[in-house]
């Protein structure tokens, strides 16, 4: 019987040690989840859910280093923002741009880097083969043209100017990309088409990536 009591004993001692030790473990895990948490969303804009520009950055040089050529860089304005702002408040902007977030979540898929740079601008890069650069374009477009729903239930008509630039312009670099792809942007502002960038967009001048108006390049989506 004595011995029996022992072994009770014991392992209820050691059941008190692996108890007592599973507390602080426990504690640390809700912690390490929390804190993961609290990381991931410090990385993300808190209106669009969009990723903020360092985290869009080095998720976009790793979408690039992984597909190469079958890579295109897209810069998306939202036009006439302002203009929703000052005439319906800025309840209504906050939720264009929370819209924009979620159509080019969307239309990116899981494997690119999507990123609100600030304002009304944001970036996406993605894997695109050669093929269907002219159906995805166009696409977005046509996404990014559609009303948005308030939660009032008025709607308000929204639009956005969108560049596009690959590999083809003799560069993987992200910021000479960026750069064409805002030049391109440009290029095709308040016109209701994308434009790819060319070899000639990567030349033109620009102050702080900004630069009006190159005729002659490719556009796809709806006429202005």
């Amino acid at each position: 019987m004595d011995s029996v009591l022992r072994l009770h004993a014991r392992i209820g001692q050691r059941t008190l040690l692996i108890t007592t030790a599973a507390v602080p473990l426990a504690g640390w895990t809700v912690h390490a989840v929390a804190l993961h948490r609290r990381l991931a969303a410090a990385k993300k804009d808190p209106l669009t859910g969009l990723l903020r520009r360092d985290a869009y950055t080095a998720r976009a040089q790793q979408v690039l280093a992984r597909h190469g050529d079958n890579t295109a860089v897209v810069l998306v304005d939202a036009d006439h923002f302002k203009d929703i702002n000052d005439t319906l408040g800025h309840p209504a902007g906050d939720a264009v741009l929370a819209a924009f977030g979620t159509r080019l979540t969307a239309w990116a898929g899981r494997r690119a880097s999507v990123g609100r740079l600030g304002g009304d601008e944001f970036a996406v890069v993605l894997p695109m083969s050669r093929d269907r650069r002219e159906v995805r374009l166009a696409t977005l477009v046509r996404m990014l043209h559609k009303p948005v729903a308030l939660v009032d239930g008025r709607r308000v008509d929204v639009a956005a100017s969108v560049g596009a630039a690959t590999p083809d312009v003799d560069t993987r670099d992200l910021s000479a990309l960026q750069r064409a792809a805002d030049a391109a942007l440009y290029d095709g502002k308040h016109s209701g088409r994308a434009v790819l960038a060319t070899k000639e967009h990567t030349k033109v001048p620009s102050i702080n990536g900004r630069r009006a108006g190159r005729p002659g390049t490719a556009t796809w989506g709806r006429a202005a």
